[in-house]
């Protein structure tokens, strides 16, 4: 009876022992280890970021590392091969930033460092932006004028200030000051993927980087446009649709802007094409770049300068024909 007993009791502790050896092996599985990192993350960043990150794991990384053991992974050149046959280098590079992070957190969480071969990321081709002319510039501004409605007025709005499209989306009349003239960006309108609901939603939420979040001078002309505009409205209202329970969706308001392009008889442009034609109109102007940074929330002055650093050629020509 004891020994039977003393049996049992060995059998338990064995088994005891070998869910912990069990758990230990699942803890390295590459599924199981991002899991850990997407909750630690879905407590560290904004709402939209960790729906990203979750997007990209599940759509790129488990299809190519799930039941794997990420210790006995020593190479991912292969997969980084795979997804740049299909996609851009901006967005291979983002996948990958997100996998390098997966691996960071297994390392930090078990003190220890992966042996794995150095990943060859694909090469960035800097795009010249485009940006309209002048005279395009001219026409979408008189026939936005013209045509005196919300949606026109939006397409003003960024091309004075260089709002992105998720922003203009979510501005209400309450975030434009009239006594100090100053718009404030608060908050950003989106189309992310929920890995809960396994579909793309729109959500409102804060910009994307903390230096989003600021307050923009409004100009002279832009300014008695809004103050025109604002009459028909109420503080509540978000400013494209005039109605406080109603916004428009970004990538509805940019199938506008096509519309609005065709209209006025101008060639087809992506509607960032907006924020680069401001941009460019103020280095041009003579602003500096530190304060075009401000205004354009970039996080970082680099930012600015790597993006639009090209466009002064004719501010240096200027200069340049008074040596």
């Amino acid at each position: 009876m004891e020994r039977t007993k003393e049996m049992l009791l060995s059998m338990k502790k064995l088994n005891e022992v070998k869910n912990i050896i069990v758990s230990r092996r699942k803890r390295k599985d590459f599924e199981v280890v991002t899991e850990e990192w997407l909750k630690y993350k879905k407590n560290t960043v904004k709402k939209s970021t960790y729906y990203n990150y979750s997007y990209s794991v599940a759509k790129y990384l488990y299809p190519s590392f799930a039941g794997k053991n990420i210790t006995k992974i020593k190479n991912y050149n292969n997969f980084i091969e795979e997804l740049s046959d299909t996609l851009s280098p901006k967005t291979v590079r983002d996948i990958v930033t997100k996998l390098k992070e997966i691996i960071n957190f297994y390392e930090e969480e078990h003190n220890t460092k992966l042996n794995i071969k150095k990943m060859s990321l694909p090469k960035m081709n800097k795009k010249e932006i485009q940006i309209l002319s002048n005279k395009e510039k001219q026409k979408l501004e008189k026939y936005c004028i013209q045509q005196n409605d919300l949606k026109s007025l939006g397409i003003l709005i960024c091309l004075n200030t260089g709002l992105r499209v998720g922003e203009v989306c979510a501005l209400r009349w309450e975030n434009i000051d009239f006594e100090t003239r100053r718009i404030h960006v608060e908050k950003t309108i989106e189309r992310i993927y929920s890995k809960e609901e396994n579909k793309t939603i729109v959500i409102i939420d804060t910009p994307k980087s903390m230096t989003s979040i600021r307050t923009i001078p409004i100009n002279s002309k832009l300014y008695n446009i809004l103050k025109q505009m604002k009459r028909k409205c109420t503080k509540n209202d978000f400013v494209l649709t005039g109605l406080s329970d109603h916004y428009v969706e970004p990538r509805n308001y940019q199938y506008n802007f096509r519309e609005i392009l065709k209209k006025s008889k101008i060639k087809r442009y992506k509607f960032h094409t907006l924020r680069h034609t401001f941009a460019t109109n103020c280095i041009e102007a003579g602003m500096d770049i530190k304060s075009l940074s401000e205004i354009l929330g970039h996080a970082d002055v680099s930012i600015t300068l790597n993006i639009y650093v090209h466009s002064s050629d004719k501010t240096k020509r200027k200069y340049l024909e008074k040596i």
